[in-house]
């Protein structure tokens, strides 16, 4: 299969498949839509897996090693990518627990420290799953919207962190870090002050660091436990956004340094849900896939300054603040006046056939399928979140549609 050839002699991995052979994928990204359709909706890179993890996988299953998953690979391969690449020396191997993925490791850990009807803070617009994956835990949703720079707004958290406290419940904060969807990656000053007002608030802190691989130049991951304050919080991630492994299920929740006796109440059961290809396709990710990771990050890199030269040309209304980390885009299209969705979050994947605004817009006049701004809750209405995480062709064809599509 030819390559494309990347700046300093690299590969970028999102120029190694085209179109049709794109086309030939069988996952909901790419079965969603008619095939006129050009998917930059879900979160699903358009690549190849890194060499070594198909490699491990093609093994396997020349072994038939295909049973259920053991020992401690997956955690200490996360505590060395964790060490070599944030510098972070704090991760206890015996302080992790194995889960199917990520958002069911989040339901555990917020059954762990939260009770039924307990509140859990979020801070929208955020990862439509919250919401629906709290409510149907029997939590409720309390709301700390982000601030117009679509950063952490810290006044309304410590407001909602009030509130929540006030309920009477053992009540939480379940963080995106970075934040999806708008790709703002949190400072250590950030969420050095999370931290302290979770603390002063009595709330326990979850944080979703799936996208933290995914931090693109200018900007530094911090993990969440590795601040002052953040001994009692947990953090949950996998390698599947970074590696493109979705569909090999396995996810690592992390105790902070006082989190421990709460993580030993885990239900056994839970780690019984992560596949075993799973488990060793994202530990070689760790291991051994630094060198693709780093010439993605590139490919990605390049994709976010395209997508900005793109909607100044075609779409010069349209709000665009580059993302920090994450292949998302959060594109504010209140501006061209297309007809707006109620600020009602709901299920992404169920926004594929229930779609209104600019996500409906697109994809009915320029044939461009998006995600909703309003499923991701509160300030999303007008907003469409787009996956840039493609071929620099796709993603070209697919703003020029839009552009089109939209009445000079």
């Amino acid at each position: 299969m030819d390559t494309a050839p990347a700046p300093s002699g690299r590969t970028d991995p999102l120029a190694q498949l085209d179109l049709a052979q794109l086309r030939e994928r069988t996952s909901i990204k790419w079965r969603a839509h008619p095939p006129d359709v050009l998917p930059l909706w879900v979160a699903e890179m358009d690549v190849l897996l890194a060499p070594q993890v198909a490699e491990t996988l093609h093994r396997a299953i020349s072994l038939g090693d295909t049973g259920y998953p053991a020992g401690t690979a997956y955690a200490q391969a996360l505590q060395q990518f964790a060490a070599d690449r944030w510098g972070w020396d704090g991760l206890a191997v015996e302080r992790t627990a194995i889960v199917p993925d990520v958002m069911m490791g989040i339901v555990e850990v917020l059954r762990l420290v939260t009770e039924p009807g307990d509140p859990v803070v979020v801070c929208p617009p955020v990862y439509t799953p919250f919401y629906a994956f709290v409510t149907h835990a029997d939590r409720q949703i309390l709301e700390a919207p982000l601030g117009n720079d679509n950063r952490l707004d810290l006044a309304a958290l410590q407001e909602a962190f009030g509130r929540a406290r006030g309920s009477g419940g053992r009540p939480a904060f379940l963080m995106s870090n970075p934040h999806n969807p708008t790709g703002v990656v949190h400072t250590r000053a950030e969420l050095e002050q999370v931290a302290a007002l979770a603390r002063e608030g009595g709330v326990r802190v979850v944080s979703d660091e799936i996208h933290a691989p995914l931090v693109l130049p200018g900007a530094t991951f911090t993990p969440y436990l590795s601040v002052a304050g953040a001994e009692d919080a947990f953090a949950v991630t996998s390698a599947s956004k970074a590696f493109n492994l979705a569909g090999l299920k396995a996810a690592l929740v992390v105790a902070g340094e006082q989190a421990g006796p709460d993580l030993a109440r885990m239900p056994e059961e839970v780690s019984h849900g992560p596949s075993h290809l799973g488990v060793m396709a994202h530990s070689v990710a760790l291991r051994e896939g630094t060198a693709w990771l780093d010439e993605l990050l590139v490919g990605l890199d390049r994709n976010r300054t395209l997508l900005a030269d793109l909607l100044a040309e075609h779409l010069p209304t349209v709000r665009y603040q580059p993302p920090e980390g994450t292949y998302l885009a959060w594109l504010d299209c209140s501006a061209l006046g297309l007809d707006d969705e109620p600020e009602t979050p709901g299920d992404e994947l169920a926004v594929v056939t229930d779609l209104a605004g600019p996500a409906r817009h697109f994809l009915d006049e320029a044939r461009v399928a998006l995600s909703s701004g309003h499923v991701f809750g509160t300030g999303g209405a007008g907003h469409v979140r787009l996956n840039f995480g493609t071929t620099p062709q796709i993603l070209t064809e697919a703003v020029i549609r839009m552009g089109r599509s939209v009445p000079s």
